[in-house]
C-alpha cells in the first residue's frame, strides 16, 4: 500500500520533514511530479541535506528511491544534486531510480523560460516562475514534442541519431516562437552524448518498479512536490506550475491504482505562505508578516526569493481538502507563532458583501474578497523543547482543534522547531 505526503496550501509547508520522519520505516519512496523547482531541507544530525528532484527518501541507506514519469528531469541538475548528496556520506546510486517515461528539461527551455517570463513582465502579468524551464518542458510534453529519458539512453545504435533529430526540431520550434537567440545547441548535445552513458543505469520502466513494489507489499511512500495551489488545474491560475500537485498527480505520474493509496497526508505551515505572483487575501504587508518572514526563516531553497507571508487561511485548506481528501495533517512550524500576543484566522471570504461558499476561481474576485477573520490568544512562550503534545500550552491545543475541526480532519502531527526530532505526534 501507498501513503502519500502532499502539500496543502502554495508549498514551502515542510514536506521533506514528514518525509524524513516517515521513511525510516518505508521501502520505497516516489517522486510523481514537478522538477527542480522544488526543494526542501532535511537536517539530520549536524548534516543539512538539501533536495529539489531527487527523493527524500535517500536519507534512508536502506530506501529505494523513484522518480517517476510525471517528473521532468534536467540530467546536469540530477547529476549535480547527486554528487553533493554523497559528498555528506550518502551512498545512493544503486538505491536511486529514474523513469524511462520522464521528460527531458534541456537548458533552452530554462532559456526560453526567461525569455517568456521577461515577454509578461512588460505588461506587468509575470508569472515569477523558478526560470528551471519546468513549464516550457511541460507545454512540449503536452504538444507531444517532448523528448523522453527512453529516447536519450535507448542502446539501439539509430536511437542517437533520432535523438539529434527530435532536439533539433525543438530548437527550431523554439526559434519560431522566441527569434533567434544565442544558443550552443552543438555544445549541449555534445554533453547528452556523453549523460546517455551516465544516465542509463538509473532507468528503470517504472510501471514495473511500482508494480512489483505493490504486488511485494512493500511499503511505499509518495512524496508530492508544489502543493495544492499551485496545481495546474486547480490552484491560482495562470499562478501555478505546470504540473498535477494534488491527489490526481500521484496517479498519473507513477501509474499506480487508486486503490493502493491507504493514508493521504496534508502538511500545512501554522501560517500561510507563497512565493511568486498572484492574489493572496490573508497576506500581511506589515509588521506581522515581516516578523512571520524573519522568524520562520521564509527564504525558498530552490531560489533564496523571500516568501509571502500570512495568517493561516482555512478557506484555501477546506477547499485543499475537498480535493485532496486528506485523511489527517501535519502542522508545522508552530513554534514561529510562540511570541505572538493574538493570532488570526482567515474562516470565511466575503464578496461585495456576501459570504462565498468556497474558494473562488476567478482572481478578480480572489483580489477583491474581504476575509473575515477568527481571533485567538497566543501562548507567548517557547514551544521548542516540548517533547509531548500534551505539554503544549492550552492556547496552542486550542488552535490546533479548531483548525481540525474546522477542517473536519485529525492533526496526527505538529512540527515545533527545525531539528528532525521536533515534531509531536498526537496519536
Amino acid at each position: 500500500m501507498c501513503d502519500v505526503v502532499l502539500g496543502a496550501q502554495w508549498g514551502d509547508e515542510g514536506k521533506g520533514k514528514l518525509v524524513d520522519l516517515l521513511c525510516d520505516d518505508i521501502d520505497v519512496c516516489a517522486r510523481c511530479q514537478g522538477g527542480n523547482n522544488a526543494g526542501h531541507t532535511i537536517v539530520v544530525g549536524d548534516k543539512k541535506y538539501d533536495f529539489h528532484m531527487l527523493p527524500s527518501g535517500l536519507v534512508n541507506p536502506n530506501c529505494q528511491n523513484l522518480v517517476g514519469s510525471g517528473v521532468v528531469v534536467h540530467v546536469p541538475s540530477f547529476f549535480e544534486e547527486l554528487k553533493n548528496i554523497e559528498k555528506k556520506g550518502l551512498h545512493c546510486r544503486d538505491r536511486l531510480f529514474l523513469s524511462s517515461r520522464a521528460h527531458l528539461v534541456f537548458d533552452f527551455h530554462q532559456r526560453t523560460d526567461k525569455l517568456k517570463e521577461a515577454e509578461l513582465s512588460e505588461n506587468k502579468k509575470a508569472i515569477g516562475t523558478t526560470g528551471k524551464g519546468i513549464g516550457p518542458t511541460y507545454s512540449t510534453k503536452a504538444s507531444r514534442s517532448g523528448i523522453r529519458v527512453h529516447h536519450l539512453v535507448n542502446a539501439d545504435p539509430k536511437s542517437w541519431e533520432e535523438f539529434k533529430i527530435r532536439y533539433m526540431r525543438l530548437i527550431e520550434s523554439r526559434k519560431k516562437r522566441y527569434g533567434e537567440f544565442d544558443y550552443d545547441y552543438e555544445e549541449e548535445l555534445k554533453r547528452f552524448e556523453k549523460y546517455r552513458e551516465e544516465l542509463r543505469p538509473f532507468v528503470v520502466d517504472s510501471v514495473v518498479f511500482m508494480h512489483d513494489a505493490i504486488q511485494k507489499n512493500k511499503k511505499i511512500l509518495v512524496e508530492g512536490a508544489n502543493a495544492l495551489m499551485l496545481d495546474i488545474d486547480f490552484g491560482t491560475y495562470p499562478y501555478v506550475t505546470s504540473s498535477s500537485t494534488g491527489i490526481g498527480g500521484v496517479l498519473t505520474g507513477l501509474g499506480i491504482p487508486p486503490k493502493t493509496i491507504k493514508n493521504i497526508y496534508g502538511v500545512v505551515k501554522a501560517y500561510t505562505t507563497r512565493v511568486g505572483e498572484g492574489p493572496f487575501p490573508s497576506e500581511q504587508l506589515n509588521e506581522i508578516g515581516e516578523t512571520l518572514q524573519d522568524v520562520g526563516a521564509e527564504y525558498g531553497v530552490t531560489t533564496g526569493r523571500k516568501r509571502r507571508c500570512g495568517w493561516l487561511d482555512l478557506v484555501v485548506l477546506k477547499y485543499s481538502t475537498m480535493i485532496n481528501g486528506y485523511t489527517s495533517l501535519n502542522i508545522t512550524k508552530l513554534d514561529v507563532l510562540d511570541k505572538f500576543k493574538e493570532i488570526e484566522v482567515a474562516v470565511a471570504y466575503k464578496l461585495n458583501g456576501k459570504e462565498i461558499p468556497s474558494f473562488p476561481e476567478d482572481l478578480n474576485n480572489l483580489a477583491n474578497v474581504e476575509v473575515v477573520y477568527k481571533t485567538f490568544p497566543g501562548w507567548q512562550q517557547d514551544i521548542t523543547g516540548i517533547k509531548k503534545y500534551e505539554d503544549l500550552p492550552q492556547e496552542a491545543k486550542d488552535y490546533l482543534s479548531f483548525i481540525e475541526e474546522y477542517l473536519n480532519v485529525p492533526i496526527q502531527w505538529v512540527g515545533t522547531g527545525p531539528a528532525r526530532s521536533s515534531m509531536l505526534e498526537k496519536y
